[in-house]
Parts: C-alpha cells; structure tokens; sequence
C-alpha cells in the first residue's frame, strides 16, 4: 500500500497522467526484497505472449549471498533492460527506426519482425540473455492437436499474430518490451499487474509525482550490469566493434543461445544504461 492506496490503482493513476504526455519514458523498478518467487510474473507473461519453448520475457533467477549462519537468498526477475545504449541494435545489420530493431523515444527497444532476419546477432551481443530466437516449437507439439492458446493470435508490437508453420514471429528474434500494446490502450504491463507482493513498480521516470519517481528518491537503488553467462560471450563482441566475421557471429550466436535466459545475475554500473533497476 502508498499512503492507504494500492500501489496498483497509484501507478494505473501515474500512467493515464504519464499517456497525457507526449513523450513518456518508461521505467521498470523492481523490489526484491518484495518478491517471494511466485513465478506470477513470469507466468502471466508466458499467457500474455502464448511464450513458445524456448522464450521467457521475464525469467527468474535465484541468488544464494552470504555464509552460513548469516545467508540470505535472493530473487531476481529479469525483464528486457531496455537499455539507452542497446548493444542489440548496435549489433543488428538492419538497424533503426523502422526496421529490424531500435530504440524508440519512449524508452523502449523496439523489433519488427517483418524486418528482422533471425540472424541472431543481436542475441549474442545482450549481456542480460534476453534475447532468443523463436525455433517454431510449441509445448504440445507432438499431440494430434495444437491448441488455439498455443497457435495464437498474440498482439504484440501494437498488432496481431498467428504461429503457424513459417509465420512470424517463428524464426525472429523476441524480447519483452514492456507490454507496449498494454501501454497504448492504457495498461500496465501484465508482470505488474500480476505480482502479488507489488515487487514491480512501473511509470515515467521523468514525472516527480510518479510512485516510480518517489521510490526510486527514497530507496537505494541499483542497476544489473549483466548476467554471467551472457556477459562473458557479449564482451568480446562490443571489445571488436560489433564488426566481425561471419564464423565468429555464428559462434557467439550458438553460444548464447545455449545460455539462454543465464541463472546468474550480477549487479552494478552497466555502460549499456538500462532503465531497468533495482531495490536489493
């Protein structure tokens, strides 16, 4: 609760006020001292999105600190962390506004799926693993039968789709994108809406008034600089430039997505800026 109101009904005020506006910047705040490992926010997820095996938007990584007697475990949802300076579209070959994937004025890294190749660099050059490509599987596969909830349709980036045979997005890159659809018709995004600690807090950074604005002024926060097993292939690739051969991309891509989605965060200064933080 903030001040007698739930922290839901506060931010769905904070985001038709953030809406009014025309450029607001999207922000993600996660408590995890909050956060009891429920998995509500992944599931929720994985229906709004009909997730195929393979592709977890927002998975959950358990972290074990301290020695014994004084040992303290730790859950972390990771969402995609929107970066401002997205290593993923500097290493996507048909970048910007429009086309495979970019970084849009709301705060969001945006893909088009009917631009993006699935050539998978992008997923190699995300030191968080929150990019995978989507194979065409589903979980029933193999049965006389797949069902409606698996095949589609999903809305995603503001538009419907179907998961059928070769069609989109099977073969692209995918990511969570805070539920932008949700957003435009004045939603909040389903993880947060469906935690039930009110772990996830979620607004315009650049509204004082916003709860987001007031928590983050309060609370110490902090930010992820990347997920282990991501972050050791990610490094080599932006030490090089993002430009290299053909071999070592397909290297780097077989190797991330064997990590995929990672189990070990790590916190601290990420020279990505993610507008994802976090209260640990």
């Amino acid at each position: 609760m903030f001040e007698g109101k739930d922290e839901l009904m506060v931010m769905q005020d904070d985001l038709r006020r953030a809406l009014s506006k025309d450029n607001p910047r999207w922000t993600m705040l996660i408590d995890t001292r909050r956060c009891i490992l429920c998995h509500a926010c992944t599931l929720g997820c994985m229906v709004e999105y009909k997730s195929p095996p393979g592709i977890r938007y927002r998975p959950m990584y358990e972290v074990e600190q301290g020695k014994y007697p004084q040992v303290q475990r730790l859950f972390v949802a990771r969402p995609c962390q929107q970066c401002d300076d997205p290593p993923c579209v500097h290493a996507c070959p048909n970048q910007g506004v429009g086309k495979a994937t970019w970084k849009s004025k709301d705060g969001i890294v945006m893909i088009n799926y009917e631009q993006c190749i699935g050539c998978g660099r992008c997923i190699a050059a995300c030191p968080y693993s929150a990019r995978n490509l989507d194979g065409g599987a589903f979980y029933t596969s193999g049965t006389p039968e797949i069902p409606d909830m698996e095949r589609g349709p999903v809305w995603e980036y503001n538009r419907r789709w179907f998961r059928e045979g070769k069609k989109l997005p099977v073969g692209k890159a995918r990511k969570c994108q805070f539920c932008s659809h949700r957003l435009k018709n004045g939603s909040l995004p389903v993880c947060v809406t469906t935690c039930i600690g009110r772990a996830t807090y979620f607004g315009d950074a650049e509204d004082p008034e916003s709860l987001l604005s007031k928590v983050m002024k309060t609370d110490k926060v902090t930010t992820l600089k990347e997920v282990s097993e991501a972050g050791k292939i990610a490094a080599p690739i932006a030490a090089a430039g993002y430009r290299l051969k053909s071999t070592e991309w397909k290297s780097f891509v077989d190797q991330a997505v064997r990590a995929y989605p990672g189990v070990t965060p790590v916190f601290g200064s990420s020279s990505t800026k993610p507008r994802v933080f976090y209260i640990v």
